[in-house]
C-alpha cells in the first residue's frame, strides 16, 4: 500500500470509528433522552458498521465474506433510522410508536433469518445480485419518505429570503448527507462508469467531521438535532392583574411567612398566589424591579432585623436559618448586600443604650 491509499485508509477507517464514539454518545450520554438524538445515534452506528466494511475491502480483498454479510445488512437498517429520526426530529415524541418498534423487530428477524438461511459466503451471487438490490431499494424508499416529510426544509434551505434555525438547517444537511452516500454507493452497485466504492466513505468521513466539529462547538448539544416548539410569549400585565397579584403577593408574605421556607422556589411562590412562573417574574421585575431571590431575601433581612433587636438570646447563626437561610454565610452576605454592614454590626447597634 501506497502513501496515498495509507492516507486515504487511515482518513476513511478514522470516519468509521468517530461515526461509532458519535453514535454511542448519542445514544447513551445525552443528558436529555430525545427520540431524535436515539435515532440518529442508531443511525449513525449502522452507517459506520457499512463503512468500516467498504473499507475494510477496498483496502484488503480478502477479507472473510461474514464480513461482508454484517455490512450489508447493517445497510438495511440505515433508511428506517434515518426516517425515524427525521420523524422524531420534525416533531419531537417521548415514546417509540408501537408501529416503529414493530418494523424495527420485523427487520432485525428479517435480517437474523436470511443471514442463516443463505449466508452470504456460500450464495455470494445471490447477495451481489439479488439481497444487495433489494437492500438498497428498501433504503432509497426510506430516503424518499424522508424528503417527503421535510420538503417544506428543503425548500428553505434553498430560499435566500428565509433564515433557517439550526435545528432546521441540521436535519436538512442530515438528509442530503445520506442522499449523496446513498447515491455513491448505487453507483457502485451497478457498476456506474464513474463510481467508486471507496468514495461512499470518504463522503460518509467529511460529513461526520462536519458534525463533530460543530457538535464539540454548540452548548445545547441535546437538542441540536430537533425542532422544540417555540415558547410561549409571556402575556404582558394589565393594572388590575397586576394589582391584585401583588396583594396576594404581599398576604402570602405577611401572613404564611414563605419566605422562610429555605427551599422556596419560583414555582412555588408563584402557585402560592395561582399565576405561572414567567407571570410572577415579569410581575417582580416589571413592577418591583427586582428578581425572585432579591425579593425574597429582602423579606427574610427584614424579618432578621426585628429578631435581632427583640431575640437577643439567638445567635446569629440562628436567626438566618430561622428566615430562611440554609447557611450561614448566605445569610451574612445577603445581609451585607440589602443592609449595607454585617449582621454583627447591625447586632452591636441595635443593642446599644437609648442615651439622653
Amino acid at each position: 500500500m501506497n502513501i496515498g491509499k495509507e492516507i486515504l485508509f487511515f482518513f476513511s477507517a478514522l470516519g468509521a470509528f468517530n461515526g461509532l464514539l458519535l453514535g454511542i454518545f448519542l445514544l447513551f450520554f445525552t443528558q436529555k433522552k430525545y427520540l431524535a438524538n436515539n435515532f440518529l445515534g442508531a443511525m449513525l452506528l449502522a452507517s459506520s458498521v457499512r463503512i468500516a466494511k467498504s473499507v475494510c475491502l477496498y483496502f484488503d480483498g480478502k477479507l472473510p465474506k461474514i464480513y461482508l454479510q454484517i455490512g450489508l445488512s447493517a445497510c438495511f437498517f440505515i433508511g428506517p433510522f434515518l426516517y425515524y429520526f427525521v420523524r422524531s426530529a420534525v416533531t419531537p415524541l417521548e415514546t417509540v410508536p408501537k408501529r416503529w418498534a414493530w418494523t424495527l423487530v420485523l427487520l432485525v428477524a428479517l435480517t437474523l433469518g436470511v443471514g442463516i438461511a443463505v449466508p452470504y459466503p456460500e450464495y455470494p451471487v445471490l447477495w451481489n445480485k439479488v439481497i444487495a438490490r433489494v437492500i438498497y431499494l428498501e433504503w432509497f424508499g426510506f430516503l424518499l419518505a424522508s424528503g417527503i416529510l421535510i420538503r417544506g426544509l428543503l425548500r428553505k434551505l434553498f430560499s435566500r429570503s428565509y433564515t433557517m434555525k439550526p435545528a432546521e438547517t441540521w436535519i436538512s444537511m442530515i438528509f442530503l448527507g445520506n442522499v449523496l452516500i446513498f447515491l455513491l454507493y448505487f453507483s457502485s452497485l451497478v457498476n456506474a462508469p464513474f463510481a467508486s466504492y471507496i468514495s461512499g466513505s470518504i463522503a460518509f468521513s467529511l460529513i461526520l467531521y462536519l458534525m463533530i466539529t460543530l457538535v464539540i462547538y454548540k452548548k445545547k448539544t441535546d437538542e441540536l438535532f430537533l425542532l422544540l416548539p417555540e415558547k410561549p410569549a409571556v402575556k404582558k400585565l394589565s393594572e388590575s392583574d397586576a394589582e391584585l397579584w401583588l396583594s396576594k403577593l404581599e398576604k402570602a408574605m405577611t401572613e404564611k411567612a414563605v419566605y422562610k421556607n429555605p427551599d422556596l422556589k419560583l414555582h412555588d411562590l408563584s402557585r402560592e398566589i395561582q399565576v405561572s412562573g414567567h407571570q410572577l417574574s415579569a410581575l417582580l421585575n416589571e413592577r418591583l424591579g427586582k428578581n425572585f431571590t432579591t425579593y425574597v431575601n429582602e423579606w427574610r433581612i427584614a424579618e432578621a432585623c426585628k429578631m435581632i433587636a427583640t431575640e437577643q438570646h439567638l445567635t446569629l447563626e440562628a436567626i438566618g436559618y430561622e428566615v430562611g437561610f440554609n447557611s450561614k454565610s448566605t445569610f451574612f452576605a445577603a445581609f451585607k448586600k440589602i443592609r449595607g454592614t454585617t449582621p454583627s454590626s447591625f447586632q452591636q447597634t441595635a443593642n446599644q443604650p437609648i442615651t439622653n
